[in-house]
């Protein structure tokens, strides 16, 4: 049932199920209507097990023996770490395997265990899993998880990721927007759901060069997120004018907003802020030019009499 739901997401046909049948009929039943439909793939997907035992080995053995397989891929999770290389060991030793599919390599292992495969089963590592959908399987590049092992990222990665999921029409007209100062709540909403089609925040936390600290600290748990949510509960409880200039925005309507919203007024308050504080900097960033902000640096974007990160007084360097 399973694989019938994800056949069904990912457009190709499955094998209607016939109960009672044995996973060995289950293959040959498989072969003969891919031979008989003229289908140039057939992927057979046996059942998973967290130990191994003589029985599963069996019926492994059998299914090989009946099918042929061109290839035999074993899909291991990456977090599992040292029981993974012996799962892998224990199969190649039964059936042999021409490949290795790592999943969960958006987790804390960081590919590690990847290393460890390759040198057990001489096999290579073909594909990764790094999330739950089906765009989060990616062919696998040796140098990317070197670099994520030494905390380099994966910016290559990262770069590829993006383009494959954002618009980079709306990214550009946004951004155009934002140069000229002319950012709006809509467009931060347009923003937010960029940021939501590229996953799991900690897996993009993997691809950047130096955060892997915070990623380890983080452990198995996701960033949380829910701010962004919020932004677009109470951005859809605003009307187009709110939306486009917030500057409206008072008393009894950061209310309705809030009710609208399921928020508080203090929620409102803080999107606004953030969202003023945004608007102020870009228009900072339109005044100066580009020239002017690499001569005087971001202690120029700073409000009057703030002070830059690092402590030092706003101003030019040899001020």
């Amino acid at each position: 049932l399973q694989l019938a739901q994800l056949a069904e997401r990912a457009g190709v046909a499955s094998l209607p199920i016939v109960a009672g049948q044995t996973p060995v009929e289950i293959a040959q039943r498989a072969m003969e209507t891919g031979r008989r439909e003229g289908y140039d793939i057939v992927i057979l997907d046996t059942a998973g097990r967290l130990s191994i035992d003589e029985a599963l080995m069996e019926e492994v053995r059998q299914v090989r023996a009946v099918t042929s397989p061109a290839e035999t891929l074993l899909v291991v999770d990456a977090m599992t770490g040292q029981d993974a290389v012996n799962t892998a060991k224990a199969f190649n030793e039964a059936v042999g395997v021409t490949g290795v599919v790592m999943t969960r390599m958006d987790g804390d292992a960081r590919g590690g265990a990847a290393l460890s495969m390759r040198a057990m089963t001489g096999a290579p590592i073909k594909l990764t899993g790094s999330g739950e959908k089906l765009d989060a399987l990616e062919e696998f590049h040796p140098e990317r998880v070197a670099g994520r092992i030494l905390g380099l990222g994966d910016i290559a990665g990262l770069v590829e990721k993006a383009a494959d999921t954002l618009d980079h029409e709306e990214s550009e007209r946004i951004a155009q927007k934002m140069l000229r100062g002319k950012f709006d709540l809509d467009d931060y909403a347009a923003q937010i759901r960029q940021i939501n089609k590229m996953g799991s925040i900690s897996g993009i936390l993997g691809m950047l060069p130096g955060m892997g600290k915070l990623k380890d600290a983080l452990g198995d748990k996701e960033l949380d997120t829910s701010i962004f949510k919020r932004h677009q509960a109470i951005i859809s409880s605003m009307t187009k004018a709110e939306r486009a200039t917030p500057a409206i925005i008072k008393a009894s309507r950061k209310k309705r907003i809030a009710a609208g919203s399921g928020s508080t007024v203090q929620d409102v308050n803080k999107l606004l802020k953030q969202f003023d504080d945004m608007s102020t900097m870009m228009k900072r960033i339109n005044k100066l030019g580009m020239k002017g902000l690499m001569r005087q640096g971001m202690s120029a974007l700073m409000p009057k009499g703030a002070m830059p990160p690092g402590g030092k007084p706003p101003g030019g360097p040899f001020r």
